[in-house]
């Protein structure tokens, strides 16, 4: 048993709350145990200038660490400057949910997923993904009859993400923050519903690992985003695109 007293292959307690801004089109509060973010998609008419007259929509994020999320307290980013942890993240998210989206049903316009922690105890990135497309599967319902065909949603699947690591000799699933200290491998995976893979970011920690622990750890990862996938149908009930 683990520290939380999960099984080595069990999610943490995950929670969502949609509709938690009025402001946003989007917007959902996200717990896994005690890690928790705010996600919300925002919707502009407008491209990046490299995209203009193409026809074509875009999806982006930001990520952030609120001050009083972890301790000791993380300094707020100021003035554009962005550190090359929050740059990764944030581009991570951008890359996950752009893989499951039709950019021309979207249409000439941008949406921001800002994904906000307001505590983090591990898994802050995998679950901005997982938070972050129930977020935009909002805003696109929102906006559905401004669309170029009303009929055409602009995704084409889901997507979710976890961590995974190697614990001792033990595989564990959906890593919390003194896990994640103590593993020798630690690996976030991400994954459409289809069961296509988007992204897999793994590293030996002063360790290496073979190829069958390889395979396992991608192996419960998976099974983990199924369940993952499930939760998210849930909370979107109706609105469920797929």
């Amino acid at each position: 048993m683990r520290a939380d007293g999960r099984r080595p292959q069990q999610l943490r307690p995950v929670r969502f709350k949609r509709k938690f801004t009025r402001t946003a089109p989007g917007s959902v509060l996200a717990q896994a145990g005690r890690t928790m973010i705010l996600c919300t998609a925002s919707v502009e008419d407008t491209v990046p200038p490299w995209l203009e007259g193409q026809g074509r929509g875009w999806i982006t994020a930001e990520y952030n660490m609120l001050p009083g999320s972890t301790s000791p307290r993380k300094r707020r980013e100021r003035s554009g400057k962005v550190d090359g942890r929050t740059t990764e993240i944030q581009r991570l998210i951008g890359r996950s949910l752009r893989a499951v989206a039709d950019l021309e049903a979207l249409g000439e316009r941008l949406i921001t997923v800002d994904c906000d922690v307001l505590e983090a105890d591990g898994g802050t990135r995998t679950l901005s993904i997982t938070a972050g497309f129930i977020a935009l599967v909002d805003a696109l319902h929102h906006l559905r009859k401004e669309l170029p065909d009303p009929n055409r949603f602009p995704l084409k699947d889901s997507v979710a993400a976890v961590s995974v690591g190697l614990v001792g000799s033990q595989v564990l699933l959906d890593l919390d923050y003194e896990e994640d200290y103590q593993a020798q491998v630690d690996m976030n995976v991400v994954m459409t519903g289809s069961g296509r893979f988007v992204e897999v970011q793994g590293t030996g920690e002063e360790a290496t690992f073979t190829r069958e622990e390889l395979d396992q750890l991608l192996k419960v990862a998976q099974r983990g985003i199924g369940q993952l996938i499930q939760l998210q149908q849930q909370a979107l009930g109706r609105r469920w695109p797929f």
